[in-house]
């Protein structure tokens, strides 16, 4: 098992309450959402790239054209960057902060991020 099959559940229960949040008009929530989904899938390139696409999306919807952009070149970050492991851990993923700037796992993302590493090693 890879990461990218260990960390599915955490992530998709993020994208799940995004869809939900979008739905209720709640756009601020469906973003934070994706920034959860991409703390949890940035070990993995599909998941990192796949929140970053997600954000972009949103961006282009609610015509936040920074974030597009943003997004734009994180994408290319993501797919090239991820595989080799230079990830600013925690960060968020939104153009709001720098793409290089490391942030504070909240409690939850450590649990979620461990529990998919040790399923990784049982997996072995």
């Amino acid at each position: 098992m890879n990461f990218t099959q260990a960390i599915k559940f955490s992530v998709l229960r993020e994208l799940s309450k995004a869809r939900k949040a979008e739905k209720s008009g709640f756009w601020a929530a469906q973003f934070s959402h994706y920034e959860n989904a991409h703390i949890l899938g940035q070990g993995s390139t599909y998941w990192h790239t796949y929140t970053h696409w997600l954000m972009l999306c949103w961006g282009w919807q609610h015509r936040a054209y920074p974030e597009v952009a943003g997004q734009i070149f994180r994408i290319v970050g993501a797919v090239t960057k991820t595989v080799i492991g230079l990830l600013p851990q925690g960060n968020t993923g939104g153009a709001n902060v720098s793409p290089f700037k490391p942030m504070a796992l909240s409690p939850a993302h450590k649990r979620a991020i461990l529990s998919a590493n040790r399923k990784m090693v049982r997996e072995r």
